[in-house]
Order: structure tokens, then C-alpha cells, then sequence
């Protein structure tokens, strides 16, 4: 599964790759045709890919809810981010979207044109209403880049929550 921008070609992984990007990242270069260049899988974030791989793998006729995307930028074909919905949609049709980006690629509009796309892709799908996001308080990349997206603050305490 693929949906494209203009710079970006944000590709689905599979079962199969989502388990290469974690024990055999060479390998899944090599399948993807592609650079990975995002945020290094380490610490939390490779937790939330193990856990996220779990879920796929529970729920294989629906990875796109739980499977990371891989934002490709097409004219070098390197993987600059990854995003993920991180459940299938609730009984209100909410579905969260989390994302991130390696530094090297920050300021450039990736996240933006890729959170837009997958948006609008989520949006398209049986059963969803809205997409929300969560961020950090002091987050005010993330909060600056969910506004631009068209996501509006719907409560804050510890985090802030947003909603589509």
C-alpha cells in the first residue's frame, strides 16, 4: 500500500518488512531500494516498533493501522521519516497518528506534506472520521506542524491532544 506527494513516496510496510527494519535493516535497503536515514531505531522509539509489530502481526488484514509508513524521498530514494497510526479506528472513527523524522531532514516541509497526505488518505477509509495526534507540552515543532496540517488543540494537560 503507497500514497505519493510530490516528494514523497509514503509506502506501507509489510509483516515481513516491518520485522527486517528491526533485525535486518541492510536487507530491507536492499528490498525497498532505498536509504534509511530517519530516526535511528533505538531506545523508545525501537519499543514502539517492536510493540506496533506485535499488533500487525496480531491483526495482519489490517496493517495499515498498526505498520509503519516509510516517507521515501523519490529523488534519492532515501527514507527521511516514518509515520504510523498507531490502532485501528475507536467506535467514534478516531484513528492517532504519530510520526517522526531524522534531524538532518527537519525544516524542509516532509512531515507536513506527508501528515497532509496520510490524513486525507485516513480520511478516504470505511470508518474514520477524524485523525488525532498527540504531543509533548513543550512540543512546539510538532504543535507548529499539526496547526499548519489543519488539526486543532482539543485538550492539554501533561500532553496536548488534537484532533482532525
Amino acid at each position: 500500500m503507497q500514497t505519493d506527494t510530490a516528494r514523497l513516496e509514503i509506502r506501507l510496510l509489510t509483516p515481513e518488512q516491518l520485522t527486517l527494519w528491526l533485525d535486518d535493516l541492510p536487507r530491507l535497503e536492499r528490498r525497498l531500494e532505498c536509504r534509511y536515514r530517519a530516526e535511528p531505531l533505538a531506545g523508545d522509539f525501537r519499543t514502539i516498533v517492536e510493540m506496533q509489530r506485535t499488533a500487525t502481526l496480531a491483526d495482519a488484514a489490517s496493517p495499515q493501522w498498526h505498520s509503519f509508513w516509510f516517507l521515501i524521498r523519490k529523488t534519492d530514494r532515501t527514507v527521511v521519516g516514518s509515520a504510523v497510526f498507531k490502532e485501528r479506528p475507536d467506535p467514534e472513527g478516531c484513528v492517532e497518528i504519530g510520526y517522526g523524522l531524522g534531524r538532518a531532514f527537519e525544516r524542509n516541509g516532509y512531515m507536513c506534506e506527508a501528515v497532509e497526505a496520510l490524513c486525507a488518505w485516513a480520511l478516504r477509509q470505511e470508518g474514520v472520521r477524524h485523525v488525532t495526534a498527540e504531543t509533548n507540552t513543550d512540543g512546539l515543532a510538532s504543535q507548529r506542524l499539526l496547526l499548519k496540517c489543519g488539526f486543532r488543540e482539543r485538550s492539554r494537560a501533561e500532553t496536548c491532544r488534537w484532533i482532525l
